[in-house]
Formats: structure tokens, sequence, C-alpha cells
């Protein structure tokens, strides 16, 4: 809006499976290593300190080896509704706090419905709306700009 470049970006990650992709997003191009370029943060990992991962998944689904996000919500099979909300409420109030985002990407990801036989959460339909509602509402409550994919 103020022709200023985004420096704070929160990838809010609410599929089913951990985000190992988001999580190694940037790769140092000065590094020898194939490994993300991160640095501290409060004691957190995050990438260039432009990208933070905020993610909600499945802790037995794929991938087995977890990448380092700045946030990791690792769920049990079998996660109700309420579980789910409140850890995201939760994660969502701590990442504004400390990242204070200029502009948030929403991964909503359709595989928490307990209705998926491969997803191991048991989100309802209704659930799912509520997710979207409280992640997009945050957003608008607060100015930022969020894009979303499902």
């Amino acid at each position: 809006e103020d022709g200023r470049p985004v420096e704070r970006v929160l990838v809010v990650d609410c599929d089913v499976h951990q985000g190992d992709g988001t999580a190694s997003f940037h790769v140092d191009p000065n590094s020898s290593s194939d490994g993300p370029a991160t640095s501290s943060f409060h004691g957190k990992n995050h990438l260039h300190g432009k990208l933070f991962t905020l993610d909600l998944h499945a802790a037995s689904n794929y991938p087995f080896a977890k990448a380092k996000c700045t946030y990791d919500y690792p769920l049990p099979d079998h996660c109700p509704d309420d579980l789910y909300l409140s850890t995201l409420e939760m994660a969502l109030d701590l990442a504004w706090n400390e990242v204070r985002p200029q502009l948030v990407l929403y991964n909503a990801g359709v595989d928490v419905h307990r209705s998926d036989r491969l997803g191991r959460l048991a989100i309802s339909r209704e659930g799912m709306k509520r997710r979207d509602y409280c992640v997009i509402s945050k957003c608008v409550e607060r100015g930022i700009p969020v894009a979303a994919v499902v």
C-alpha cells in the first residue's frame, strides 16, 4: 500500500501434511549445503528473516521426517474440531505477536476432513469453515493482506 517491500510473510499451513516444502522454501545461495538459510527469531528458525511458517499437521502422517518450521503444531490422530481450533487460535496469536506479518499466505487444505481416508484427523465441515473464518478474519481485523489456496 505504501510502496515499501514486504519484509515479513507468514505462511499458515493447515494442510494435514507437515509443510516440509514450505519450511525449506528458500535456500541460501551462498551456502554450500542444500538446506534452508535460517537465522534466529526468539529461539525459533525462520528463513532470511522474512518467511515464517506456522504449521498444524497430523503428527503421524507423511512426511515422517519433519522439517523445522517457525511454529510447528503436530496433532494426534483423530484430532477433533475443538482441539484443532484451540491450537490454531493459540498459534495464530503467538505468531501475530512475534512476527507481525505484513502478508499471510494461507494453505487451507481439505485433507484434514474426517472423511479423508489418508488424512488421520477428524475435522468436520463446520470445523473447517470455522478454521477458515478464524484465519481470514484475524487477517482482516489487523489489515493484513491474505492469499489463500485449498
